[in-house]
């Protein structure tokens, strides 16, 4: 049975078509400051589940309207979509600019969702009645900000007059600058430092263009704080390039740095090692001594260790992070790795058995470690008729539908969280067997994925397309859980998706790639708007995958990686020496493809259970990956 929006049974086509044509024009007339337009679309969506936008195109239009009840009434209205609090936080700035401060007052404690620049509003607010207290505060932005914020800037001038901000600091947020790459932030900084201590801002300019050419025509016997912060910048940048390139040049100037500064390049040089996978790494992670290290460098030097199975390490890297870090299921789980292999049995199982109730990768990878299947899953409706409809009936719902359909996907995606974000897990899953019958995947996987006690994984693993996908499946003689897992992780099932790289469709393929495969599979009057077709696109992508599968001789995790990155990287990720799967795929230097490989391996672990295709556990299917040297066989050169 086709399943079809309560809106539409209670509706006609053409009043829906009506609503968002008329959304449509609103939207437009706003862009375009057309009042006259955007009153009449306003008055014709006035009873429709978009009236909430419609009103709040026409307060836009009109910030600087003497009659603040039209203002005070939409605000009044609560919680009921999520462009209402976009309004108030809108309406902050502009009052915070307009320094109103009673108004921001009366609006900023029911704000939901806030930031930086409205947060340093808040503050110039507070000045007034406790200045140091407000000035204490402003001091936390000082170090997260990047810099752009207008709002934060007049508080940052009044605590550096009056100590809040030290010269301690100044420093130490151009050092966080220079390590994130903003040189205009830090070039900007110079001018907050005491004479003294200032130094040519074209130093840092010269260092972000040419490393090495900075490196090699500067001197440092007795120069300052400045110009070593710069050559550190320098070499830190030269290390993303080339790791041996930074130490070369390191050893060259490293007497007239302090053992402070040692310690600091050896971390970063330690880190970029580590993405490199060069096998110098831990003995620089062990060269930067004390030096505090951030929660990336952690997170390497524990992989680092890993890579090198060195099982002592990875506990004591692990150990050595903060404890909101500690907690993480990756490190939770690794730590557990590690305390097993060093005898600490006990430990180990308390840490698995934490993280075995988790439905995850590590969850799933924990409860193998306890020689125990994955807790038990539901495959199928636990709802009554009724719930579902009582969701379905909501506004909020109705809009997210509505917005949907007009292939607004962020709005949509914004109502949707919004409607959700006070849901038990009954309403929950209704929300998810809502959008699932009204084929919107992703919204159904997101609902149903934050279920804490009941879970229908029917909702969390949907599986549609079956029927478009046999016989590519057949053809190719692919896995159909991997390949669903792959999709899910993908696109999470959304057709018409379209990701920034610019991949397309529910298996993301790259136009180029397209292009390619359509060739190779002879593909008559292949053109690029084919793509968008489910079945073009998954005729494209399985035969795409199924050619990467084989350059790995079938492996599913350098398969997905290659999918992923290209089959180069996937190739380049191996070690030295054979590596487990999970330290494989653990140790993938890209924190997208990282990332990605888990879920999708992850996915089709639970696709097999659903389809009931496959006992293979987990850490079966991760398997062991071959060393790099095993070059034998020809590796497209196709990036995605």
């Amino acid at each position: 049975m086709k399943f079809v929006l309560l809106l539409m049974l209670a509706l006609p086509v053409g009043a829906l078509a009506d609503q968002e044509s008329d959304f449509l024009a609103a939207r437009e007339a706003l862009r375009a400051g057309n009042a006259a337009r955007l009153e009449k679309a306003a008055e014709r969506l006035k009873d429709s589940p978009l009236e909430p936008y419609a009103t709040y195109f026409q307060l836009r239009m009109n910030w600087g309207m003497k009659n603040m009840a039209p203002i005070k009434a939409f605000l009044a209205r609560g919680d009921e979509s999520p462009v209402i609090d976009q309004f108030r936080g809108e309406w902050l700035k502009y009052l915070g600019r307009q320094e109103r401060w009673d108004d921001f007052a009366e609006e900023y404690p029911h704000l939901v969702n806030g930031n930086t620049e409205i947060e340093c509003f808040a503050l110039q607010m507070r000045q007034r009645s406790d200045a140091e207290g407000a000035l204490r505060e402003a001091r936390k932005y000082w170090f997260s900000s990047d810099g752009t914020e207008e709002s934060c800037s007049a508080l940052f001038e009044d605590a550096l007059k009056g100590g809040a901000i030290s010269e301690a600091d100044v420093w130490q947020r151009m050092r966080l600058a220079l390590e994130t790459g903003n040189a205009t932030l830090a070039k900007q900084l110079i001018k907050r430092l005491p004479k003294v201590q200032a130094f040519p801002a074209a130093e840092v300019s010269v260092a972000a263009s040419n490393p090495q050419r900075y490196l090699d025509r500067t001197k440092f016997e007795n120069s300052g704080m400045g110009r070593h912060t710069v050559a550190l910048f320098a070499l830190q940048l030269l290390a993303k390039r080339s790791p041996q390139m930074a130490y070369a040049r390191w050893e060259k100037i490293s007497a007239n740095f302090s053992e402070a500064e040692q310690r600091y390049f050896f971390a970063w040089l330690a880190y970029a090692g580590a993405l490199n996978h060069d096998e110098r790494a831990q003995g620089w992670f062990a060269a930067a001594g004390d030096a505090v290290l951030n929660e990336k460098q952690l997170a390497w030097r524990t992989r680092t260790a890993l890579r090198a199975q060195d099982w002592r390490e990875v506990w004591a890297s692990i150990d050595a992070m903060p404890p909101q870090q500690q907690n993480e299921g990756v490190w939770r789980y690794w730590k557990a790795r590690a305390l097993k292999v060093m005898g600490r049995l006990a430990e180990a199982e308390a840490l698995f058995a934490g993280l075995s109730r988790e439905y995850n990768f590590y969850g799933q990878l924990s409860a193998e470690e306890l020689g125990t299947s994955v807790a038990a899953v539901s495959f199928g409706q636990l709802l009554s008729e009724g719930e579902i409809q009582a969701i379905e009936a909501m506004p909020a719902i109705q809009r997210t539908l509505l917005l949907y359909r007009m292939d607004l996907r962020t709005e949509a995606a914004r109502e949707w969280a919004w409607a959700l974000r006070n849901f038990n897990d009954r309403q929950l899953l209704a929300a998810a067997e809502v959008a699932q019958r009204n084929e919107m995947y992703d919204r159904s996987i997101s609902a149903a994925d934050r279920t804490v006690s009941l879970h229908d994984f029917s909702l969390r693993y949907p599986s549609p397309y079956r029927a478009a996908l046999q016989e590519n499946l057949r053809k190719h003689d692919l896995e159909e859980a991997w390949v669903y897992g792959l999709m899910r992780q993908e696109s999470r099932f959304a057709s018409s998706v379209k990701s920034d790289a610019g991949a397309v469709g529910l298996m993301q393929i790259m136009p180029d790639t397209a292009r390619w495969v359509a060739r190779q599979i002879g593909m008559k009057g292949y053109r690029k708007g084919l793509i968008h077709q489910v079945d073009v696109n998954v005729k494209l992508g399985t035969y795409y995958m199924k050619t990467v599968s084989h350059q790995f001789d079938d492996n599913p995790v350098l398969a997905s990686a290659a999918y992923n990155a290209g089959p180069t990287r996937a190739q380049q990720w191996r070690g030295t020496q054979p590596l487990e799967g999970a330290i494989y795929v653990e140790t993938i230097p890209f924190d997208e493809t990282r990332d990605y490989v888990k879920k999708v391996m992850s996915n089709t672990h639970y696709y097999s259970k659903l389809f009931g295709q496959s006992s293979q556990s987990l850490k079966q299917r991760l398997g062991i990956i071959g060393a790099e040297s095993d070059r034998n066989r020809k590796i497209y050169r196709e990036e995605r």
